[in-house]
């Protein structure tokens, strides 16, 4: 299997009208060498086919499939896009021989190219060690800028789980990405500027919350992140915001409740609900200062009526029209 597949017009289908009232008829398929710079508006769905960061953390796999899940329920949804905004597919980065770290590399490539040419990058996963990979894509795109990056995480787990050098074949999983972007951001002089929504208590060890505490992590608990705290949630959101120049925002499926996400890595009934997280991007994406987004943690092994991959695609909608 190769490292890199180019789009798949198999994926996107659904009615026809001629007019592009569909998003199958308005998506343009253009292989990562072949995005050139854009002067209009333009997004572009890249896929992070990698679930192998799971296996490490002893999660369920599946997730590689994820990207292709997402295409197909977002190719039957309907187009409100202007005219001369572009939607492209860029194909999919594909882990090869549990070789994660490489797919990592590939993929923050990936992301260094599609800010280059003025794409806003829409990343479909695949485990959340696709964050890490995202983090190093924007890193070297901000290269001698000097600007500052902020990450807001939806998401029931820290994902700070510590990593072990002396194993660095197995160093790092879906579980330890933002350790490691602590940790570079240590090493870079910077900071780290990280904020999670949706915390549980029951998906937390004391040594991960501690870990949040050493780091300086804000975050909001399950109890606290729904709709009757809306505006204490939007106050804290935005206070966040405005002590950084960018946002990279990612969206981990299993932090919804298993009602609506069941094809996640590691389900739970105890998550958060759509309504809430809708509410957050509008703040976040009004803000002007959303830079790249990923969902991770897609997984169709485990999915009921694709109703995980149809949220989804959804909040991608959502992200893309607002």
């Amino acid at each position: 299997m190769p490292p890199y597949s180019p789009p798949n017009p198999k994926l996107w289908y659904g009615r026809n009208s001629n007019e592009q009232l569909y998003l199958h008829e308005k998506v343009i398929l253009r292989p990562l060498s072949g995005l050139k710079a854009q002067k209009d508006n333009a997004f572009a769905l890249l896929g992070y086919c990698c679930d192998e960061g799971v296996r490490r953390n002893q999660g369920r796999t599946g997730a590689t499939d994820g990207p292709d899940a997402i295409r197909k329920a977002l190719s039957k949804m309907p187009n409100h896009l202007p005219q001369n905004t572009l939607l492209f597919d860029a194909g999919n980065i594909q882990c090869v021989d549990a070789d994660m770290e490489t797919t990592q590399d590939q993929l923050a490539e990936g992301i260094f190219h599609l800010l280059e040419a003025n794409v806003f990058p829409l990343l479909l996963g695949g485990g959340h060690d696709i964050a890490y990979g995202h983090y190093k894509g924007i890193k070297i795109f901000f290269d001698g800028t000097h600007k500052t990056l902020g990450i807001l995480n939806f998401d029931a787990h820290f994902d700070l789980r510590q990593t072990y050098p002396e194993n660095h074949r197995e160093g790092g999983n879906s579980g330890t990405p933002f350790f490691q972007i602590a940790q570079e951001c240590k090493s870079d002089g910077v900071p780290f500027q990280y904020m999670c929504l949706g915390i549980r208590k029951d998906a937390n060890t004391r040594f991960l919350y501690q870990t949040a505490h050493d780091f300086g992590v804000q975050y909001i608990e399950i109890e606290n992140f729904n709709l009757r705290y809306l505006e204490s949630i939007k106050k804290e959101v935005l206070q966040f915001m405005q002590g950084v120049d960018c946002v990279y925002t990612t969206i981990d499926l299993d932090g919804f409740s298993s009602a609506y996400a069941p094809g996640v890595s590691a389900a739970s009934p105890m998550g958060f609900s759509p309504d809430i997280v809708l509410e957050i991007l509008k703040i976040i994406i009004d803000s002007k200062k959303l830079i790249s987004l990923d969902i991770a943690e897609m997984n169709p092994l485990y999915d009921m009526d694709q109703q995980t991959a149809k949220l989804a695609a959804s909040l991608l909608h959502f992200v893309m029209h607002r």
